[in-house]
């Protein structure tokens, strides 16, 4: 069962507002800059430092971000993990590897040496860190672990996704959208144990699937400044999901999707993935309250998801699809049943 850390500092949307109205008083469209925020279908989100900290809405540059927004990430996700462990009965020196994905960080050694040191891990177990994977991040962290068990069977495997997408909050950025990610995005981390044979109920996979469209790299994309990292997306790339769904329904083709775990990217891409599904928006509940609670997570964002699913669990034997976007257009996704 996957175990999520949220960022220490809860954000109302309220407040971002207020400090968006403070910061651009004298924007032409301050009303539609509002209305969009409020909007974008989050209340509250969680922050791993406070909305005022020089490295959120603040002035710091872009090494003392990048410092801090990694620092903040490893923490959680020494918390999640930790959490994920003794859930499933565990100690680290019984890990077999670890793959880890966090993009809003620069490190050398990257996430999965730094929990593998401060968790305790045995020095030979099997380390892989994806980044700049973004909102597939947990996916296709996923999908690694599950051909790393495939290629040495009998393992055991702990996942990571760590992301402090506030480090995008920043005052220079005046259009609709990057208004509409100050209030999206929050911090987290979640984690994960994986084995060959199931430790407990939940997600059995037996296929996945990845994707990118051709040409689509300027549709949703990081752009680094002195300040920091930005965030940056076209319209065409918000929309971009419903360019994939196709392609998504041939890779199904006649297997049935009794529950859904949806990425959170926006309440369009909540709808159309399980209308794509043939589910209702109350099979989509776990991804909304995510959405709506917590907000867009990255890569961590299917794993809360997750979290959220084992709360109130499918009947064993369920079939299930997991299903998520990000840069690229890229989407990674899994489809197998609910183990009892």
């Amino acid at each position: 069962m996957p175990r999520t850390a949220l960022g220490a500092h809860k954000v109302t949307t309220d407040e971002i507002i207020d400090d968006i109205r403070a910061h651009h008083a004298h924007h032409p469209r301050l009303g539609a800059l509002v209305r969009a925020v409020a909007g974008c279908g989050v209340q509250t989100r969680y922050f791993s430092r406070p909305l005022g900290d020089e490295s959120v809405a603040g002035s710091a540059g872009i090494a003392e971000r990048v410092r801090t927004d990694f620092a903040d990430a490893a923490e959680l996700g020494v918390q999640a993990a930790t959490d994920a462990l003794t859930a499933a009965g565990l100690t680290a020196s019984d890990l077999d590897g670890i793959v880890t994905t966090h993009s809003t960080g620069w490190a050398v050694p990257n996430l999965d040496v730094h929990l593998m040191t401060r968790l305790g891990m045995r020095p030979s177990a099997r380390g892989l860190a994806l980044t700049s994977a973004a909102c597939t991040g947990g996916v296709k962290a996923l999908i690694r672990a599950t051909e790393m068990l495939a290629a040495r069977p009998g393992g055991t495997i702990l996942v990571v996704a760590a992301e402090v997408l506030s480090t995008v909050y920043h005052h220079s950025d005046t259009g609709i959208e990057s208004m509409i990610y100050k209030a999206l995005f929050g911090d987290s981390a979640a984690a994960a144990v994986i084995s060959t044979e199931p430790l407990s109920s939940g997600f059995a996979v037996e296929d996945s699937f990845e994707y990118v469209i051709p040409g689509t790299a300027e549709r949703l994309a990081g752009r680094v400044e002195s300040d920091g990292l930005h965030f940056d997306a076209t319209k065409r790339g918000r929309n971009s999901s419903t360019e994939v769904v196709p392609v998504l329904k041939d890779w199904l083709g006649d297997r049935r999707t009794d529950f859904a775990v949806v990425h959170p990217g926006s309440p369009r891409i909540i709808s159309d993935t399980v209308d794509m599904l043939g589910l209702t928006a109350e099979d989509a509940r776990h991804s909304t309250d995510t959405l709506t609670e917590e907000g867009n997570l990255g890569g961590v964002s299917v794993l809360r998801v997750l979290e959220r699913t084992h709360a109130a669990p499918p009947a064993p034997g369920a079939r299930g699809s997991m299903v998520a976007y990000g840069p690229g257009f890229a989407t990674a996704a899994l489809h197998g049943h609910w183990h009892g």
